[in-house]
């Protein structure tokens, strides 16, 4: 064991003066909150960015391809299902899933109410496992049944006053034609917490808006891609773009719905404004704490100087010192943010708005390598920083330290 490690523990170990502990403790508590709270801040805003890009993957998918050309309204323009396009499609590295859909405007009648919906409809091929776990109530379609078939959003079955098994009318309307009346069963009803997908779709048969459009039998509204990598959606936007006739688009979820995805985009801001704020505090307790320390050992420095010890060795013994204080405050630190964030995700005890956040509950997830890199950088940081009022070591002259004394 070096000198400077021996003397650092004397100190650090064995010290019985009350007033430095005092200040010790309270940089510790300072490191252990500051990582404490940027633990848990990382882990929620990763929480919330992660849920809602599920909620709007899981019903629109990554990637829609339709027809290239002026419409911006609710209905597709149709165009004719290729094998060749969804094999060039499929051949894209990163897709994983790609199923026709088509979508409609209609008004749903039920209980002398009326509300205004979007009918997407889908095939069998459909990938229903998001909206699965979405369902309050019933069970996704079932295609070998012929009966027309629909799923309604929480909200709309509030409005509508509906639950699961309950028949509904809904009407469609076409220029130029008579409004036509279609009666559907409700299936399952659903709750996403998007108000962009709640307020406005409902999913029923693809089959239903092919006959209610004259479409023929190899007709469809558009593709609906999944990727493996939604960090590389854009990319895989293009690389699907490239490979599309010149009749064809294609959008992602993110120029699809902008609102939501700018909004993801500021809480990255949030986060580094966090990291920055909790890291000025964990330093200036700890440059607090070292000063204190310098300055009632400054007897004990003037002994060491006279006796022959460099100003770096001196040095050494109080930035072993902060090490480990820092240490301490680090692990507690973890075992307060990891424990907190455990909590949530087990109990869900912290609620939410859903109307305002997308969601009932605080959403927690935690990156291994997020929790590695904070420990990492809040010690290498504290560290750096402390080398500077630690060189306060070499203003101090042996024979007035001991004087002092």
């Amino acid at each position: 064991m070096s000198f400077a490690r021996f003397i650092s523990n004397r100190i650090t170990f064995k010290s019985k003066r009350t007033f430095s502990k005092l200040i010790v403790r309270i940089a510790i508590i300072g490191i252990m909150l500051g990582l404490g709270v940027m633990i848990l801040s990382i882990a929620v805003i990763k929480g919330f960015k992660g849920e809602i890009k599920d909620k709007v993957r899981g019903f629109a998918g990554d990637i829609q391809v339709v027809k290239l050309d002026n419409n911006n309204s609710y209905e597709n323009s149709s165009f004719t299902d290729s094998a060749a396009v969804v094999k060039k499609i499929k051949g894209i590295r990163d897709v994983t899933d790609i199923t026709p859909y088509a979508t409609k405007a209609g008004i749903l009648k039920a209980n002398d109410q009326i509300e205004g919906v979007v009918l997407k409809g889908v095939d069998r091929t459909y990938n229903w496992n998001y909206i699965k776990k979405s369902l309050v109530s019933g069970t996704v379609i079932d295609f070998k049944d012929d009966t027309e078939q629909i799923l309604i959003s929480q909200y709309t079955a509030n409005r509508l006053k509906l639950k699961t098994g309950d028949g509904l009318l809904m009407y469609f309307i076409q220029q130029g034609q008579l409004p036509r009346k279609r009666k559907f069963k409700i299936k399952g009803i659903f709750s996403l917490g998007v108000d962009e997908v709640d307020k406005t779709f409902v999913i029923g048969k693809l089959s239903l808006i092919k006959r209610l459009n004259d479409w023929t039998k190899g007709e469809i509204g558009g593709y609906e891609i999944r990727v493996k990598n939604f960090d590389r959606v854009s990319t895989d936007g293009n690389d699907i773009d490239d490979a599309l006739p010149l009749t064809l688009k294609s959008n992602t979820i993110i120029e699809n719905y902008p609102t939501i995805f700018d909004w993801l985009k500021l809480l990255d801001v949030n986060i580094v404004v966090m990291l920055v704020l909790m890291t000025v505090v964990a330093v200036i307790n700890m440059i607090s704490a070292l000063l204190i320390m310098i300055l009632e050992r400054t007897a004990m420095i003037g002994m060491l100087k006279a006796l022959g010890a460099g100003n770096w060795v001196i040095q050494k013994i109080f930035l072993y010192n902060a090490a480990y204080l820092i240490g301490v405050g680090l692990v507690l630190g973890n075992v307060l943010g990891l424990g907190i964030g455990y909590f949530q995700q087990v109990t869900h005890i912290f609620k939410l708005d859903q109307a305002s956040y997308y969601m009932s509950f605080v959403p927690i997830k935690f990156d291994a390598m997020d929790v590695v890199l904070l420990n990492i950088g809040t010690l290498l940081v504290c560290l750096l920083v402390l080398i500077i009022p630690s060189t306060l070591v070499t203003r101090i002259s042996p024979v007035r330290a001991i004087r002092f004394k």
